[in-house]
């Protein structure tokens, strides 16, 4: 059985670090970490890319490589068993997840005794579709996506950094939650919202 964790900060805190730990001890006897970076700006010289594989090995996870599924080979992804899925632009990383398969390949890691990371972007296309990140944050489509159909990994959808006002700052001076609420009755879904400290666990 899988596991995911859906965070905007990956291990932001002991918490997320103390239960994915106790995971890795129940479910993995050799942990192989890779951590995809397609989304990022710098891709795996982007520091939240670097800060995830130092977090890695303190952990004590001698196996940590980068990946970037717009150059490299998706199939090297079945070679690990935690899947971290950095965050970035969202449209950029599920295009690229479509348009290489690796979409394909994390729905049949799924299957497997695979603990996934996805952080904020990497947390969003695991879920329905991106139609929030397009509400919020439209500009951000620069591959000009109609299709915004996600990975359905988990029916969550999901809204991180909830508590950033300075992310998605509004010029009608709506808040936040304001805007979320219409959204959801515009769409008619619901969203999970995620502050920079908090985690969803979810078993597949």
């Amino acid at each position: 059985m899988a596991k995911i964790f859906l965070t905007s900060n990956g291990f932001f805190t002991d918490t997320i670090k103390n239960e994915f730990l106790t995971i890795i001890k129940e479910q993995l006897l050799n942990p192989k970490a890779v951590i995809i970076t397609t989304a990022s700006p710098h891709k795996e010289t982007n520091k939240y890319a670097i800060k995830a594989k130092n977090d890695f090995i303190k952990m004590g996870i001698k196996q940590v490589e980068f990946l970037d599924i717009e150059f490299d080979e998706p199939n090297k992804l079945k070679q690990y068993n935690i899947i971290y899925i950095n965050g970035g632009n969202p449209f950029k990383l599920l295009y690229h997840m479509k348009k290489s398969g690796a979409d394909s390949i994390l729905k049949e890691l799924v299957k497997q005794p695979t603990i996934f990371v996805g952080v904020s972007a990497g947390a969003v296309i695991l879920g329905p579709n991106i139609e929030v990140v397009n509400y919020f944050t439209p500009e951000m489509n620069v591959f000009e996506l109609n299709d915004l159909t996600a990975l359905t990994i988990t029916e969550k959808a999901i809204f991180p950094h909830y508590d950033s006002k300075d992310i998605f700052a509004d010029p009608s001076g709506k808040s936040i939650e304001e805007r979320l609420t219409e959204f959801e009755r515009q769409k008619n879904m619901s969203v999970t919202r995620l502050r920079e400290d908090q985690y969803l666990l979810i078993n597949v």
